[in-house]
Parts: structure tokens; C-alpha cells; sequence
């Protein structure tokens, strides 16, 4: 699941499997999670500049659109995965149903990214929020993925503000994921980070959490 081919031939069989397009929400939707995004936006503001919002790996979930669409605050909302075919429809769907800001000076942008190397697309310290659902743990699960996850993290932490955050969403229990991210989030001499969680909810029987990583730089 670390694998761009993998990604393309997922959404491409996806979208051939109904009529019409339908968002593809890993775990659930963002209603679930709004209580976790839009408060921690809320704590980031820069007077009247945008907020950098990333939904890192963001397929054809409506996360993204749904933060643009939703916040008081101007955001300019980046969706970012590793397939071009997950952008093309989102940026399909997205031309034919056009979505209203809250704030008319919100942004709203699809892009074709891996987010193994974010810094090669962003300037250290220039991201306010970076939501990651379900995108990890697919690294993690994959037979070469967990270094790449370690990469990601860490790529991750150098492009956020010193305000900024990253928003884990899995279904991971604390005691793996906690000592995982409390030991990938430092860099001796370099950076370290404040690492907690919350309960998401149960749905289908599963257990979901919200793991938050904030940037720590050593001065």
C-alpha cells in the first residue's frame, strides 16, 4: 500500500464501479472529525494572512473541501496524494460542483504529491495544519512502508510552523502508535515534539483516535 500503482489502480476501479462520483472516506467522514480540525485552526490564526491547511494523502476524500467550505478563518487548502488519477477526479468533481467558501478569501487547491518528499514542495516552517487520515497507517502496514512513514513524519515536522500541528486520525491503539511517533518525532539536536491523543469514537465496532504531533525546534 506504499506503492503509487497500487493507489491509481484503487481509485481508477473505484470510479468505474458507479455512475456518478462519491467522495472514498477511509474510516469516516469529516462530520466525525470536525471537533479536532476546525478548533485547532481556531488557535492558529495570522490576522488576516491563510492558514496553510494539508490534507496529506487525501485520495477522493472530501476533508479538504469540507475545511475550505466550512472555516471562518481564510485557509488555503492543499489536497495532496500520490495519485494523479485520485486529483484529476477530485479536481473533476470539484469544476462541476463548485463549493462556496466561508471566507471569500479562502483557496482551494489539488495537487499531485508523495508525501515522502514534502520539503522539496514546501519551505521549512510554512504549513499551519497538516491532517493525515488513514495515510500513515497505510505505510505502516506495508511490507516496506515503515520507513518511509518515519520520513514522512519527520518531513512533516520541519514544514510546520512552530504553531502548527499534524493530525493523526487512526485506528492504531495509543500503546503502539504513542511510542512510535514519541520516538520518530526527534531529531537529536534538531527538533523534538509534544506528542498526544484523544478519543475519536467507536464506529463499526473499531476504535478511532486522534494522535496531534506538535513541532518543538531546539534553539
Amino acid at each position: 500500500m506504499d506503492k503509487k500503482a497500487t493507489w491509481d489502480r484503487f481509485y481508477a476501479e473505484n470510479r468505474n464501479r458507479t455512475t456518478t462520483f462519491k467522495n472514498f472516506e477511509w474510516f469516516f467522514g469529516f462530520d466525525a472529525i470536525r471537533d479536532f480540525i476546525m478548533p485547532s485552526l481556531q488557535t492558529k490564526s495570522h490576522g488576516d494572512a491563510l492558514l496553510h491547511v494539508l490534507d496529506m494523502g487525501c485520495g477522493t476524500s472530501a476533508i479538504g473541501p469540507c475545511i475550505y467550505r466550512h472555516s471562518h478563518l481564510p485557509v488555503r487548502v492543499t489536497c495532496a496524494d500520490i495519485s494523479p488519477i485520485a486529483v484529476r477526479q477530485m479536481l473533476e468533481h470539484i469544476q462541476a460542483n463548485t463549493i462556496q467558501p466561508h471566507n471569500a478569501s479562502s483557496q482551494l487547491e489539488f495537487v499531485e504529491l508523495d508525501c515522502t518528499e514534502l520539503q522539496t514542495h514546501y519551505v521549512c516552517r510554512s504549513v499551519d495544519l497538516i491532517v493525515d487520515k488513514g495515510t500513515t497507517d497505510a505505510l505502516l502496514r506495508s511490507k516496506e512502508g515503515k520507513g518511509k512513514a518515519g520520513l514522512v513524519l519527520k518531513q512533516c515536522l520541519k514544514v510546520l510552523r512552530s504553531s502548527g500541528s499534524l493530525l493523526q486520525f487512526s485506528d492504531e491503539d495509543p500503546d503502539a502508535r504513542l511510542v512510535w511517533l514519541e520516538t520518530e518525532a526527534q531529531e537529536a539536536g534538531v527538533m523534538s515534539s509534544d506528542v498526544s491523543v484523544q478519543e475519536v469514537g467507536e464506529l463499526r465496532g473499531m476504535t478511532y483516535y486522534c494522535y496531534q504531533v506538535t513541532p518543538r525546534p531546539i534553539v
